[in-house]
């Protein structure tokens, strides 16, 4: 049987009735803790690593940099590559797993949301989840929303203030809500 973290991963659905979902609440609270007392007063880019590492149940590389207030519900299915630079006031809805590359710039409040609820009303508190892949040298302007399921791919930029519910093609330009490809990068 599979327990509640691998049916989040496998994207199956995930009840409050389900076994285990309690260990899944407290798991999410316990990193939000750890976030807060993060996101609560300066911390050093060393203070910000350490925590960092606590969220994501690894070490975060000494190349990337996270500028807090970051608010995440669950770090252990995220992983973050070399030399990336998250701005503040990000949301990270990780329980369906996020893959940031290397070299990936993020702006400020810009959100991935990996959790999405059963469209039926009967049973809407129940979730699953889909996984976020942004490759390397990707760069997700101010304000974006990512949801659940994309892919961006190589290279590519999200306009600022996207709403992006599809998968981006490298090298490409996308913004608006929903996004749409309004240009391709030409490499000089």
């Amino acid at each position: 049987m599979n327990d509640i973290f691998a049916k989040d991963l496998n994207g199956e659905m995930v009840s409050p009735n389900d076994a285990g979902y309690e260990k899944l609440i407290a798991d999410i609270f316990a990193t939000m803790k750890t976030a807060t007392e993060m996101n609560t007063g300066y911390r050093t880019p060393e203070e910000v690593h350490e925590y960092m590492g606590r969220i994501l149940g690894k070490p975060l590389d000494k190349s990337t940099t996270v500028l807090p207030p970051l608010y995440i519900d669950y770090g252990k299915p995220v992983t973050v590559g070399k030399g990336c630079f998250i701005q503040q006031c990000c949301t990270f809805f990780g329980r369906g797993g996020i893959s940031i590359g290397n070299d990936v710039f993020i702006g400020p409040k810009v959100n991935l949301i990996t959790i999405n609820h059963d469209v039926n009303p009967d049973n809407r508190s129940a979730t699953y989840g889909r996984p976020i892949v942004i490759e390397d040298k990707v760069w997700i302007g101010i304000n974006s929303t990512i949801l659940p399921g994309v892919r961006i791919g190589y290279g590519a930029i999200v306009g600022a203030g996207s709403v992006v519910t599809r998968d981006v093609p490298a090298m490409t330009v996308v913004a608006g809500n929903p996004a749409r490809i309004i240009k391709t990068i030409e490499k000089k």
